[in-house]
């Protein structure tokens, strides 16, 4: 600021009042300083300015699994849009379902000293946080709950919606229907695979263990689960957006396709042959309520830590509807 008052010709106090937008600057005075500023190369540090004002610095963590994913490039913009509408910038670090680069992610923004972390958990331990949370830095977590650790969750209706989807692919007259998971050391995926094996329950269909493959999947795994112990299945139940696209690709021209249900929407889903039918759940509403949760936080709300609940819905295209 002594280098922009020098260069101007002003006092520091004139220069600190033009970049502070304060009233009482002559307009032509105002312009030399900001084309001081301007020639110097000069950029304020929003971060100190707003330490020094004991308001933060201003931005928040995200760690999730893969920004690369859909799934997560959804969440990732309506986190961003709620801390936009709060003056807020969102940080944002894949873990690679590495629970070591997972905590590596979080302490790092925890030392940049975000406001508040959004974390998409990969591992199962996560006592490490607690201090950063008692020393008054919330965090939500969300799509999965934390572990040994009581915080705010914000989660999918992962058995539900599972569920529905094994009631619905029996009530189409299936009773050999396989289930291609993640792995099952991942909450959702025991989530929805315990989903799946209650839906069989619910419609009267025996659960086979045989029938079940769990991850992590690649095309070739998926391919090999579908020649494999999956071939004799009539019906499938895709665990996510991945799993199901990589069993599109090895059904692809096979005379006994079975009947088929996602979890997860994905894009041009609605323009396959047939349509493909998924359990879809709102990710935008998933992101925007943990953003709002931790806004409460940060705004001052001192409940237990809760958990909200996010509900999915069957939306029927045409692959789970074909009747055996």
């Amino acid at each position: 600021m002594t280098d922009v008052a020098r260069l101007a010709g002003v006092s520091v106090k004139t220069v600190s009042r033009v970049v502070n937008a304060e009233a009482g600057v002559h307009p032509t005075t105002a312009q030399r300083v900001l084309d001081a500023i301007d020639q110097l190369g000069f950029r304020r540090n929003i971060s100190a300015r707003n330490l020094r004002r004991g308001t933060g610095t201003g931005t928040l963590g995200l760690v999730l699994e893969d920004l690369a994913n859909p799934f997560y490039s959804v969440l990732t913009r309506a986190v961003e849009e709620v801390a936009r509408l709060q003056g807020k910038q969102v940080l944002t670090g894949s873990s690679d379902e590495d629970p070591t680069r997972e905590r590596e992610l979080v302490l790092e923004f925890c030392a940049r000293r975000v406001d508040g972390l959004i974390v998409v958990p990969a591992g199962h331990q996560h006592g490490y946080i607690a201090h950063e949370i008692s020393a008054g830095t919330p965090v939500v977590f969300v799509d999965r709950p934390p572990g040994n650790l009581d915080a705010d969750s914000v989660l999918i209706d992962n058995a539900g919606g599972a569920a529905a989807a094994a009631r619905h692919l029996a009530g189409h007259g299936h009773h050999r229907i396989g289930f291609l998971g993640d792995s099952p050391d991942i909450h959702t995926a025991a989530e929805r695979l315990r989903g799946f094996r209650e839906g069989c329950a619910q419609a009267g269909v025996v659960f086979d263990p045989e029938l079940v493959v769990m991850g992590p999947h690649t095309e070739a795994s998926v391919a090999a689960a579908l020649s494999g112990p999956l071939r004799t299945a009539t019906a499938l139940v895709t665990g996510n957006n991945r799993i199901t696209v990589h069993a599109l690709r090895a059904l692809a021209g096979r005379p006994d396709r079975p009947a088929l249900v996602g979890f997860d929407d994905f894009e041009l889903a609605d323009l396959l042959d047939p349509p493909i039918t998924v359990v879809t759940h709102d990710t935008w509403a998933l992101g925007k309520s943990a953003a709002e949760l931790l806004f409460a936080r940060l705004d001052g709300d001192t409940s237990p830590p809760g958990r909200v609940v996010v509900p999915t819905r069957l939306l029927v295209r045409g692959s789970g509807e074909i009747v055996r």
